[in-house]
């Protein structure tokens, strides 16, 4: 069970990794994330910062490797078939591979979960994390 995503960039690792990786910030995805509640005081790279998007949807950073250009993130609640009463245990993570042959990235955001009482979770899921990447390569064109 899971959800797989990509995109090519048109900017090197290290620039689209700056922007990936502060969990707090998704002012470059306009259109699909309008709204992020940063909950308690974590600094936004600090493994257990919490944020609330779009009202909906509460996650959790559990791992950021800078090196590896990765982070993992849990939704420990959400709508619908993402709500703690449906899913346990959903990580997602992003990470961003370097194409050497022209210095350009691809951004890799997959998922899984534990389990789902609901069918439906890859479906819900999958076109989110389509449009994001999409603006995130807008961001960079």
């Amino acid at each position: 069970m899971g959800c797989y995503n990509s995109v090519v960039i048109e900017a090197t690792p290290d620039k689209v990794w700056g922007v990936l990786k502060d969990f707090y910030d998704l002012s470059w995805s306009k259109n699909v994330i309008s709204k992020v509640d940063i909950i308690g005081d974590k600094s936004s790279e600090e493994i257990g910062a919490r944020r609330i998007l779009n009202d909906a949807f509460h996650e959790t950073l559990l791992s950021l490797d800078n090196k590896a250009r990765k982070f993992t993130y849990s939704i420990d609640d959400g709508p619908s078939v993402v709500s703690k009463d449906n899913v346990e245990g959903y990580i997602g993570e992003v990470t961003v591979f370097p194409i050497s042959e022209n210095n350009t990235s691809f951004v890799l955001w997959s998922s899984h979960w534990k389990s789902a009482k609901e069918n439906g979770v890859a479906d819900f899921c999958n076109p989110i994390y389509h449009a994001i990447l999409q603006d995130l390569k807008n961001y960079f064109s």
